[in-house]
């Protein structure tokens, strides 16, 4: 039997706990009761998150987990001295202790990711570098694990970290299995990127997100600037000073990012040759596509495969 237990304290994330029922699941789909999950706080009773709903929990204790899961809350949760002193000694009995987004804050605190590489929400991954320069943040990772300690990004990512550790407790299919249940296209891997281009560029106007829509669903046009403005129903000449106000970008830009983001998924599912994804997003060869992953990630397409892997 793996013994789950989950993290909580007042002002948690309420959407942290959905990672649990990827246990449940598991349970189902090995139909077998594999996972027992409690949730635990320092002095058990009814604890309030961050929204209208408390949670009942179990005091801390002294039982042997195989997995301690923190979840997360405000911007930059502060975490009592005692739950601080639970989490330094559980390392010695817990096989896994991880964090859902800024609960990577609270293990920085009790010092378990000291010259450790981890995530957390990317609007607070500047914040958790600041704060704690000894932890190697990767800003743009869905989930890090690093030894026995997990992280993962904020929100539904607890969702990716809690399917990644059922895989490694039982497979990719069972994984897999437990993904298909929750509605999900398949498990994110933990290298994928937290960032969304389109929830990024946030366009004000419907006709600048119609361009962009149709951007995004025919990246292998060439998708010039008569191309797109077409889309928006607008004159080149108004299209162009339209999306630079409601972006900050230029159309050309915008563009290479949805391609590099398209490109990046494709790489990260590991289905495809370099040059069969840079023809699919409308690189046309892999030498262009390379200098457009550096240019906008920093790094080249092999490296994003590798991490991926």
């Amino acid at each position: 039997m793996h013994k789950v237990g989950f993290i909580v304290y007042p002002g948690f994330q309420l959407v942290c706990l959905a990672a649990s029922s990827v246990f449940e699941v598991a349970d189902l789909a090995l139909n077998s009761p594999t996972y027992e999950v409690t949730i635990r706080s320092e002095g058990g009773g009814a604890i309030r998150g961050t929204g209208a709903v408390a949670v009942l929990s179990e005091p801390l204790g002294s039982d042997s987990f195989d997995s301690l899961i923190v979840c997360g809350g405000a911007a930059h949760p502060e975490a009592s001295e005692e739950l601080l002193e639970y989490l330094r000694r559980a390392p010695a009995t817990t096989r896994r202790i991880a964090a859902i987004c800024t609960g990577a804050f609270i293990l920085a605190q009790a010092g378990l990711l000291a010259n450790r590489r981890a995530t957390t929400h990317w609007m607070m991954a500047a914040e958790l570098e600041r704060h704690y320069p000894d932890v190697r943040v990767e800003a743009d990772r869905i989930f890090v694990q690093d030894g026995q300690i997990w992280t993962s990004a904020g929100m539904t990512a607890g969702i990716d970290l809690a399917l990644a550790m059922v895989e490694d407790d039982h497979g990719i299919e069972v994984a897999r299995a437990v993904a298909r249940q929750f509605v999900l296209y398949h498990r994110r891997a933990g290298g994928q990127s937290q960032y969304s281009t389109l929830l990024d560029l946030a366009p004000k106007s419907d006709r600048i997100q119609n361009a962009l829509t149709y951007a995004k669903s025919n990246l292998k046009n060439p998708l010039s600037l008569e191309e797109l403005a077409e889309a928006a129903n607008l004159s080149s000449r108004q299209f162009s000073r339209a999306f630079r106000d409601e972006t900050g970008q230029t159309p050309a830009k915008a563009v290479e990012r949805l391609r590099v983001e398209a490109a990046r998924q494709m790489l990260e599912q590991g289905r495809h040759t370099i040059e069969t994804i840079a023809f699919e997003t409308g690189f046309a060869d892999r030498e262009r596509m390379r200098r457009a992953f550096l240019r906008t990630i920093g790094q080249p397409p092999q490296s994003v495969r590798r991490n991926a892997a």
